[in-house]
């Protein structure tokens, strides 16, 4: 349920709420709107009652909350959540695109795709450190020392940095160095990760999962906020199908049914949901066109030379093309670029 204040509740009131219910055994997480505070809380509903809170001075309403996921519905706040992260605010006008290669190589190959980033315009940089791949003999990532390479781009470039992290050892390491936590799709419903990633603070892209319901995505996303973390961004990569001709089957429905359901910004990565480099144009303009807060696109210096994912990554060149297609259409549906 929420617990809804009035415009000039004050802090000694939303005090009093949280005290009254954490009191009783509910988990009270206080959300302050533009036009209103809210303080959703967790517990047992049948004690409800008993609290009389609309009683309580500063109190407009209760309202109880149907959706299972609780703090991330958009029952629970109305207004659409903008995580700012250095010069960056994710879920704002502006499309937030986030480009770099699969997997951090070498310094000179993710300083030059840092750079190529930066050059078409785009304010974030992914490289992943850790690789959870399908086969044990494939390319599994530099590690630690893939995310202080992260840091170094970050530091000479001013871009902000997202990499993936895949069990809690992984993540405790990776807050040192970089400033999203990316959870990959294998690891959606890794709960004990997801708990360990609410805790950390840090921002967390949330991939949705091989086969996962809308529902069981945000209930994942839900286990981060509930550990006190609302810093969530999720991320529509392709779910599998029985369609052999891409790597997955992109879902952009699901970019409007989650904008309705929850208040949590949502980007799209057609690079993973297609495998195909002549498909990611086409269908990041139809992420933008569907709603997409930003894209989260694969680019490699050499795509040719890339250890993983090259068949899907786009060049630099190619890349900044995309970056100058994306401007009018950005611009048509109200966002910027």
């Amino acid at each position: 349920m929420v617990v809804v204040m009035q415009p000039q509740a004050g802090e000694e009131h939303v005090l009093e709420v949280e005290s009254r219910l954490t009191a009783v055994g509910f988990r009270t997480h206080v959300i302050y709107g533009v036009k209103r505070t809210v303080i959703a809380a967790v517990g047992d509903r049948r004690v409800i009652e008993s609290l009389d809170l609309e009683a309580l001075p500063g109190v407009e309403k209760v309202v109880p909350i149907m959706k299972p996921f609780k703090l991330a519905s958009r029952e629970v706040k109305e207004e659409s959540t903008v995580i700012k992260i250095k010069d960056v605010a994710i879920g704002a006008k502006e499309l937030s695109i986030i480009a770099g290669p699969c997997a951090v190589e070498s310094r000179d190959q993710l300083m030059e795709a840092a750079y190529a980033v930066r050059r078409a315009g785009a304010k974030l940089l992914r490289g992943g450190a850790f690789k959870p791949r399908t086969s044990p003999y494939s390319f599994q990532g530099m590690e630690e020392e893939g995310l202080k390479l992260l840091a170094e781009a970050s530091e000479l470039t001013g871009l902000v940095t997202v990499s993936e992290v895949v069990d809690e050892e992984s993540l405790e390491l990776a807050q040192k160095y970089i400033d999203i936590l990316q959870i990959g799709t294998r690891n959606m419903q890794n709960f004990r990760l997801l708990k360990a990633a609410g805790k950390s603070g840090k921002p967390v892209l949330l991939k949705r999962g091989l086969s996962a319901t809308v529902e069981e995505w945000l209930m994942a996303a839900e286990y981060i906020i509930a550990e006190g973390n609302p810093n969530v961004i999720l991320c529509e990569r392709g779910i599998r199908t029985y369609e052999p001709y891409t790597r997955n089957t992109l879902d952009l429905s699901a970019v409007p049914l989650v904008k309705g359901l929850s208040h949590l910004p949502i980007i799209v990565d057609p690079s993973h949901a297609t495998g195909k480099r002549d498909l990611v144009l086409p269908m990041a303009m139809a992420a933008v066109a569907a709603g997409a807060d930003g894209l989260l696109i694969e680019m490699h210096p050499d795509p040719a030379r890339a250890l993983c994912d090259g068949p899907q990554s786009l060049s630099p060149g190619e890349f900044a093309r995309l970056m100058e297609r994306l401007k009018p259409l950005a611009a048509a549906v109200n966002r910027s670029i």
